[in-house]
């Protein structure tokens, strides 16, 4: 019973998040009315701060709770992302929303990997992959709620939508302190390179602002270049620290695993164009059919709905399905729901006929993929390295979920987006998840290999 509340509760943060990250998505219209500004460049930045700092931060919090014990690093990160959670709803403007994310960030950043490291710490390895799949589904519940769940709560205020963290936080904090055992693992190791952790958060904003503000600045400012000069050069500097830190953001041990790098590569690719999916629905729908919050939070529901549907279906019916090939379906599925949204949606309201099917198709594609990606990258990995590698996977994940949003922002341009500018936004999505599948047999290709050999070994 008390490994069963353990899950519950480690599961319930991996839920919080990801209802956290969904719910904001469907506020961005009230918040935009609120504030005074119609400008989804600046607007962006309510998601992709917090998902920059998150995935900047991941790894070298996770190596931080290995080292000093994965419980105290999940309550801590619980209780500052609850207090960041209560500052968002008060905060006055943008850029106050903006910063308060950042430390809403850094909360979620503490807490993700040391829950998932806790989580796959406590289960025996033949079931690591199973519980590393639950945790992806959970977040796949969320994205189905949250949509709903926010549309309501914006109907009272935006800063419902981040209240609501407050209560399921103060649960959680208080349920981890007494159900949840503490996991340790390399008290001796070095402190974890958080100067890279630093490094890699500017690159990634650099390159991020260039993106978001190229079509106001001019591709071809000083500003816009600037940017992606101080991108570079963050990259190279992140690259120099990885192989010279004695505890790096990336270590690099792991990347020279080809199964676990080949998942990262899809993983990150994958999520490019499942960024884009979601929140560029969600724009069409309030800003060209006139939606409210709560019916666009009604209309999106559905196709997150089918992720956990379609991944505990897959998982029982093809149990021995090889991931990559897995995976390759549900990223080929999801390019087809973005082409075929792109054919069919037009500028007269039509839920049923032009956004209900491609939404879909796309859910099922996303349980086809998300769980198998998660799990064909952590599933190997040592215990004394889960929190670690975990973190790694969900840096990737996050990394292509603010550079898909980004490039979004770009291609949608300024001012009202006409439909031809979605459009593109959805061919995008098909490109970039079939981009994904392709990485995904490559994946599949390598894993296949040392799976053999080590069967044979341990026989």
């Amino acid at each position: 019973m008390s490994q069963r509340s353990a899950v519950a509760v480690l599961t319930g943060a991996a839920f919080l998040a990801s209802l956290d990250l969904f719910i904001v998505n469907v506020a961005f219209d009230e918040i935009g009315r609120d504030f005074g500004t119609a400008s989804l460049g600046r607007l962006s930045w309510i998601l992709n701060a917090y998902a920059v700092v998150y995935a900047a931060l991941l790894v070298p919090m996770g190596r931080l709770t290995d080292r000093y014990g994965r419980k105290p690093g999940f309550v801590l990160g619980m209780a500052v992302f609850t207090a960041a959670s209560l500052a968002c709803g008060f905060a006055p403007g943008v850029w106050w929303l903006v910063g308060a994310r950042i430390v809403q960030a850094v909360g979620a950043a503490t807490m993700t990997p040391a829950s998932l490291g806790l989580l796959l710490a406590s289960l025996p390895p033949e079931r690591r992959a199973g519980g590393a799949r639950l945790f992806a589904i959970i977040g796949a519940v969320a994205a189905a709620f949250g949509p709903a769940v926010g549309g309501g709560l914006v109907q009272l205020s935006w800063q419902a939508a981040f209240w609501i963290n407050v209560p399921l936080g103060v649960v959680l904090i208080a349920a981890a302190i007494r159900v949840v055992p503490d996991v340790r693992h390399n008290q001796d190791a070095p402190r974890p390179d958080l100067l890279g952790g630093l490094v890699l958060a500017v690159a990634i904003a650099a390159l991020v602002l260039g993106i978001v503000e190229g079509n106001e600045w001019g591709w071809t400012s000083a500003r816009v270049l600037g940017a992606w000069v101080l991108a570079a050069l963050g990259a190279g500097l992140f690259g120099w620290l990885v192989t010279h830190h004695r505890a790096p953001v990336i270590d690099p041990a792991l990347l020279r695993v080809p199964a676990f790098a080949w998942a990262n590569v899809a993983q990150l690719v994958f999520n490019i164009a499942f960024g884009v999916g979601l929140l560029s629905r969600i724009l069409w729908m309030q800003e060209h059919w006139d939606y409210s919050a709560l019916r666009t939070g009604l209309a999106v529901a559905l196709g997150p709905t089918m992720v956990p549907i379609t991944s505990i279906l897959v998982t029982r019916l093809l149990p021995r399905a090889a991931p990559g090939v897995l995976i390759a379906i549900g990223t080929t599925l999801f390019a087809v729901s973005g082409v075929w949204q792109a054919a069919v949606t037009g500028e007269a309201p039509a839920y049923v006929a032009e956004m209900l099917g491609p939404w879909i198709l796309g859910g099922i594609g996303v349980g086809f993929a998300l769980p198998q990606l998660m799990a064909a990258a952590t599933s190997s990995l040592p215990p004394h390295q889960t929190a670690t590698g975990s973190g790694v996977v969900t840096m990737g994940r996050q990394v292509g979920l603010v550079l898909g949003t980004s490039i979004m922002v770009g291609i949608l341009g300024t001012g009202l987006p006409s439909l031809a500018r979605f459009q593109h936004v959805w061919l995008f999505l098909a490109a970039a998840s079939f981009a994904a599948g392709l990485a995904a047999l490559v994946m599949e290709a390598v894993r296949r290999p040392a799976a053999v050999a080590a069967s044979t070994s341990s026989a």
